[in-house]
C-alpha cells in the first residue's frame, strides 16, 4: 500500500473508533474512567483531519498519527497507542509502499514500545493481550483474514480474566465479566486496517 492508500485507509479506521465512542465509552464505564471512547474519538477525528495533508514517505505520515494520538488522546491511551505509532514509523524511514514484511516489522516494534511504556504483558487485561498474539500471528505469515478472527477472540477472552494493570486492576476482581476497553479499541482499529490491506 501507497502512502495515499494508507491515509484513506486511516479515514475508515478513525471513522471505527468515532462510530464506536458510545461502545468504547460503556466498556470504560464498568471498569475505569468513562472515557476511553471520548478519548479516542477525538484523537482520530485530529487524525482524519491530516490525512488529507501531504506526506513525504510513511514514516511522516505514521509519526503525524502517533503524535495526534499524544498530544489528543487523554488517560493512559494517548501515550500507549502514540509509542506504538511512533516506533511503527521508526522502521519505515524512507518508504513510500508497505509491503507485508514492513507491516510485520513495524507492528512488532510498536508492540515492543506499548510494552516498555506500559509494563504490561499477556494476561494483564490490556491492549497487549490484542497485539502481542497478533504481531506473533503476522511473523508467522498468517494471513490477514486470519490475524483478525484472533485479534477479535483476544479481546474477548479479556472478559474472562482479572485485569492486572491500569486503571482497571483498581476493582480486582470486579474487572472479571468486563472486555477490556484498550483491547477492543485495539481489535477495531486492526480489524479495519487490516481488512482493508490484500495479503
Amino acid at each position: 500500500m501507497n502512502v495515499d492508500q494508507i491515509k484513506d485507509l486511516f479515514k475508515e479506521i478513525a471513522d471505527e473508533i468515532i462510530a464506536n465512542e458510545e461502545y468504547l465509552t460503556d466498556l470504560d464505564r464498568s471498569i475505569g474512567d468513562a472515557d476511553h471512547g471520548y478519548n479516542m474519538a477525538k484523537g482520530f477525528k485530529a487524525i482524519k483531519e491530516d490525512m488529507d495533508k501531504d506526506y513525504k514517505d510513511l514514516k511522516e505520515l505514521f509519526n503525524k498519527i502517533a503524535m495526534d494520538l499524544l498530544s489528543k488522546v487523554g488517560g493512559a491511551s494517548g501515550p500507549l497507542y502514540g509509542s506504538f505509532f511512533m516506533s511503527f514509523a521508526m522502521s519505515l524511514a524512507g518508504k513510500v509502499d508497505l509491503d507485508r514484511e514492513s507491516l510485520n516489522l513495524a507492528f512488532e516494534k510498536g508492540l515492543e514500545a506499548v510494552k516498555k511504556r506500559g509494563k504490561a504483558e499477556v494476561n494483564d487485561k490490556t491492549m497487549v493481550d490484542v497485539l502481542e498474539p497478533v504481531s506473533a500471528s503476522l511473523n508467522d505469515g498468517a494471513k490477514l483474514e486470519d490475524v483478525i478472527k484472533l485479534a477479535e477472540e483476544r479481546m474477548l477472552y479479556t472478559k474472562d480474566i482479572k485485569a492486572l494493570k491500569g486503571r482497571a486492576s483498581y476493582v480486582g476482581e470486579r474487572s472479571i465479566g468486563h472486555i477490556d476497553p484498550g483491547s477492543c479499541s485495539s481489535y477495531l482499529m486492526i480489524k479495519k486496517a487490516f481488512g482493508g490491506i490484500n495479503d
